[in-house]
């Protein structure tokens, strides 16, 4: 029947193709991605390499009602990708177009915090969790600019309960301010977007405007046909062009072309942008707020410390008992990554010296593995240019070899579309 061929032509459509290659590229795993116009599966597959802590390029292009996605993806050693992670990728696939919410979450509670930043209010926060049983499945915890941002998930769904925790934990963060952003909200897990895309929310709800930082180069110019143009360069680092494409897709924005480059440790994102509803953005007003929310963005994860990484069998008071051996030897917790599986404890802390960038004193670090244990605690400075420069050495990065292979692939099938930015010809994979 007619109406049975077009619901079908729909499916095939919705239906993400993604294509795996190890092979074409000699540095990179290459990650090729079609798919009919559908909101969230750019941010959705930047999610998962995040996730996997992978670096990633990438050329991103649209032709009416496709789009094509191609990443040039590695580890964070430089390396191309291993056959269990090709693996995971491709499992995961159908979540892009049909998202499900993950089973683990059933049952949790996710607490969200936010309010000024002082010395010992993570230990303080994780103190009163312990002193009240809370059993803490995971954790994700940003500090900037003078502010914290807290999600803690809790195996614990009971009302009653959870109201008890919530007005135990007011006071310790809204304190005698009267900072409308500051507080504790429960809210079941299943309802939580991805933990690094809420707290780039709380973190833009609860910012002080007034103050001046210096930013990286982010500008935001106003093109045609109701785009506008956004360039972004700064130092290269894990994650970057998740923060930039979660905070334009929060923005409502929806990314139509873009190149991004690495090269030498340097970023370059070029993205032409337009309104989801397809309105023009041509204020001044608003490109300066998408100009400001990206810098706040960038920066949030740029910042020199201390990687302190603990495996250990999971208990009562652990996290308790670990913030506060930091707070007693004068340990800043500038990020925490909290997570739990089966009896063990991953517990990941990005740490500074008692003033927000001041170096960490090995003294210190010794202390805290006398507490926690010697074989348990991993040790590695934290800097956020992490990746290595591209292997070809002649600083062209992604635009060098993806033209090449571009080239070398379309030539063949003879296939060309041109595109209406800055009248580029786009052939592709």
């Amino acid at each position: 029947m007619q109406w049975v061929d077009e619901n079908n032509k729909l499916i095939r459509m919705n239906t993400a193709k993604v294509v795996i290659d190890n092979a074409v590229c000699p540095t990179a795993t290459l990650v090729k991605v079609h798919i009919a116009t559908k909101r969230g599966v750019l941010l959705d597959a930047l999610q998962l390499f995040a996730d996997l802590d992978l670096s990633v390029k990438a050329y991103i292009s649209c032709d009416g009602w496709w789009f094509m996605y191609v990443f040039h993806v590695t580890d964070r050693f430089g390396r191309k990708l291993t056959d269990g992670v090709i693996d995971y990728i491709q499992q995961s696939v159908g979540a892009w177009t049909e998202p499900s919410q993950p089973v683990a979450l059933a049952g949790l509670t996710v607490l969200e915090l936010t309010g000024a930043d002082r010395t010992g209010l993570i230990s303080e926060l994780f103190a009163v969790l312990a002193d009240m049983g809370c059993s803490v499945a995971a954790a994700s915890a940003w500090t900037h600019r003078g502010r914290l941002a807290c999600l803690v998930y809790l195996r614990d769904d009971d009302a009653v309960r959870v109201a008890r925790i919530e007005s135990r934990l007011g006071p310790l963060f809204r304190g005698v301010s009267d900072d409308a952003s500051a507080g504790v909200v429960a809210v079941p897990a299943c309802s939580v977007p991805h933990a690094d895309r809420r707290l780039h929310q709380l973190m833009w709800a609860a910012r002080d405007p007034d103050r001046a930082f210096p930013t990286p180069s982010v500008s935001v110019e106003s093109w045609e046909r109701g785009y506008s143009v956004v360039t972004v360069q700064c130092p290269d680092r894990p994650k970057l062009l998740y923060d930039v494409v979660c905070t334009l897709a929060d923005m409502d924005y929806l990314v139509v072309e873009g190149t991004v480059d690495t090269s030498r440790g340097e970023a370059l994102h070029e993205f032409y942008i337009r309104n989801a509803d397809g309105s023009p953005t041509s204020s001044e007003a608003e490109m300066h707020r998408v100009s400001q929310r990206l810098q706040d963005a960038i920066e949030r994860r740029s910042f020199e410390g201390v990687r302190l990484e603990l495996c250990t069998p999971d208990r009562p008071g652990l996290l308790s008992d670990v913030t506060r051996t930091f707070r007693e030897n004068g340990l800043l917790v500038a990020q925490a990554e909290v997570s739990t599986k089966g009896d063990m404890a991953t517990s990941v802390f990005y740490v500074t010296g008692t003033t927000a960038g001041q170096p960490v004193h090995q003294s210190a670090i010794d202390a805290v593995r006398e507490r926690v244990g010697i074989d348990r605690l991993v040790v590695e400075e934290h800097r956020p240019q992490l990746y290595e420069d591209d292997h070809d050495g002649d600083g062209t990065g992604l635009l060098y070899s993806l033209g090449n292979l571009v080239k070398m692939k379309f030539y063949n099938l003879g296939l060309i579309w041109m595109s209406p930015f800055r009248n580029k010809s786009r052939r592709f994979i």
